[in-house]
């Protein structure tokens, strides 16, 4: 699988099926895999590029501070690269501020933007939460960090499927491309760093703002504020799941990007 050097480091990403092309960026800790399990149902219809944004998965980083705009340029650079000029941008999490600001940024690249489980701009308590995950690590061994972060990120009635949360852990524990506290440490501060709230009017491509009801890292209010703050918003409540919601309800989530993306067409 391919990488490309830019803006200083080697970024890696991956491109499958054919159609319109979809970007999809990963969140807080998580490459390009954690779109997986969305990944049948999308390649279908679309070409689908994903990476690893800088320090996470196989692409590199030095150890020095970097900014969610400077992860939007990373992937703008990438786009260049490959050579595609316009692309619908789908993001979760930390991945959504990136879309963000690539579509502030580079608004004549962004045809259409899908913010997942995100934020303009975080309250004290989720900047709390993740400046914590950004320091823990060096402290204590990966099993217990991942038992203190999960409860974040998942719902109870994920928790209640037996064995799950371990095979998640173990998964996680085995991670061929883990990333290095240093890395992490730098992801957290940018993400807390990240502010949107005042420049989202000028976002002016069809959006879809999705959350999750029973999400508590990135509330609704988060996505409300995304909603009425980008025109032309559209915000979509899901009934079930948390913000792990591309792991927990990754058919639900696959066939919502689907629809918004189908409904532009008839539009």
């Amino acid at each position: 699988m391919p990488k490309v050097q830019v803006n200083g480091i080697d970024l890696f990403y991956d491109i499958k099926g054919e159609g319109e092309p979809l970007l999809l960026i990963a969140g807080f800790s998580c490459d390009h895999t954690y779109w997986s399990l969305l990944m049948p149902s999308l390649v279908n219809q679309y070409q689908v590029i994903r990476l690893d944004n800088r320090g996470m998965g196989q692409t590199s980083a030095p150890d020095y501070p970097h900014s969610i705009l400077q992860m939007a340029s990373d992937t703008a650079a990438l786009l260049d690269h490959i050579g595609i000029k316009k692309l619908h941008l789908a993001g979760h999490s930390m991945g959504g501020q990136i879309a963000q600001e690539l579509a502030l940024a580079h608004p004549e690249k962004v045809q259409s933007l899908i913010l997942l489980s995100t934020l303009a701009k975080g309250d004290a308590l989720f900047n709390s939460v993740i400046e914590t995950w950004g320091i823990l690590l060096p402290t204590i061994e990966l099993e217990l960090y991942e038992k203190l972060v999960l409860p974040w990120i998942f719902t109870d009635a994920f928790y209640s499927i037996p064995g799950m949360i371990e095979m998640i852990i173990k998964m996680a524990i085995n991670y061929p491309f883990l990333p290095t506290p240093q890395a992490l440490y730098h992801q957290s501060q940018a993400i807390i760093a990240s502010d949107t709230k005042d420049r989202l009017q000028n976002i002016h491509c069809p959006t879809l703002v999705v959350v999750a009801k029973q999400d508590i890292l990135t509330p609704i209010k988060f996505s409300e504020e995304l909603a009425t703050g980008i025109p032309n918003a559209e915000l979509l409540v899901l009934d079930s799941g948390g913000h792990g919601l591309l792991i927990e309800s990754p058919e639900t989530v696959a066939s919502e990007i689907l629809q918004f993306l189908s409904n532009l067409h008839v539009n």
